[in-house]
């Protein structure tokens, strides 16, 4: 490959960032109007890159180097992100999101974690096999749940299905009313299985994270919900404040770790915060 071509230069070709411009855990909303939104409630922050749909800001919450990149709509674009973010250094992930609830009892404003994903979309399947689970890391998993429960806000976890389409992927009408094929019975054949949520780009990062043995995870706040007919952009903010707090828990809990000489969090070890 030319070096011209070569898109692991020290300066990322997407996200036009160098190993100087991030820090930390990195959160990965959607739209880069939420990176401002989500860093405004750290310390201290710097916007570092802003290429194409990928804005980027690196700062501290509660003292700890934290940083927030937007991917656009999908899994190509989550993708490339978490690549070139890895070819840094970075080894821990969070998506930041909004999604739609299928279950009747989840309001708009509840935040959902996401435990693992259909994979329902095109990005992980270039990577590995169908049959291929794509799981949250524990302990992203774990700091997402004590973060929600350290700022009171209603949260749900289990299982989201990831599309790569808006509209026919997720059982909409598209254009004039077009119904894809077998549209009509999938937001129930997911919820009698137990499907919490549709979303666009959970199972590309939590596939590829654990190829490469990192650790991501997934919180979204609920915008809508397809049972009750519900819709509000509510709650915009919780998932980044959630997700920026799980980021410090996450560092408390390597610091036990470390301390313990465990290779994996569990309960019998303590959090100083």
């Amino acid at each position: 490959m030319d070096d011209s071509e070569n898109p692991n230069d020290e300066v990322q070709y997407h996200l036009g960032i160098g190993p100087d411009d991030t820090a930390g855990p990195v959160l990965l909303p959607g739209d880069p109007e939420r990176v401002p939104k989500i860093a405004e409630a750290w310390e201290s922050v710097e916007e570092t890159g802003h290429h194409r749909e990928y804005r980027t800001m690196t700062g501290r919450y509660e003292g700890e180097p934290l940083t927030v990149t937007s991917t656009g709509i999908g899994s190509p674009g989550a993708a490339i992100a978490v690549e070139e973010h890895a070819n840094l250094g970075t080894g821990t992930f969070i998506r930041v999101g909004s999604c739609g609830a299928i279950q009747p009892e989840m309001s708009v404003g509840d935040l959902v974690i996401t435990t693992g994903a259909v994979r329902q979309e095109g990005t992980s399947k270039e990577y590995v096999r169908e049959e291929y689970p794509a799981t949250a890391h524990p302990e992203v998993t774990t700091a997402l749940v004590a973060a929600c429960e350290e700022l009171g806000y209603d949260y749900h976890c289990g299982v989201t299905c990831s599309t790569d389409s808006f509209y026919a992927g997720q059982g909409r009408p598209g254009f004039g009313g077009f119904e894809a094929a077998e549209a009509d019975g999938l937001v129930e054949e997911l919820q009698n299985a137990g499907v919490l949520n549709f979303e666009m780009e959970a199972a590309a990062l939590l596939t590829i994270a654990n190829i490469y043995g990192l650790r991501a995870g997934v919180v979204c706040t609920v915008y809508a919900n397809r049972v009750t007919g519900e819709f509000r952009t509510e709650g915009e903010r919780r998932a980044g404040e959630v997700a920026s707090t799980a980021a410090a828990i996450l560092a408390a809990m390597d610091r036990a770790k470390t301390e313990a000489g465990a290779d994996h969090w569990h309960a019998g070890l303590t959090l100083d915060r």
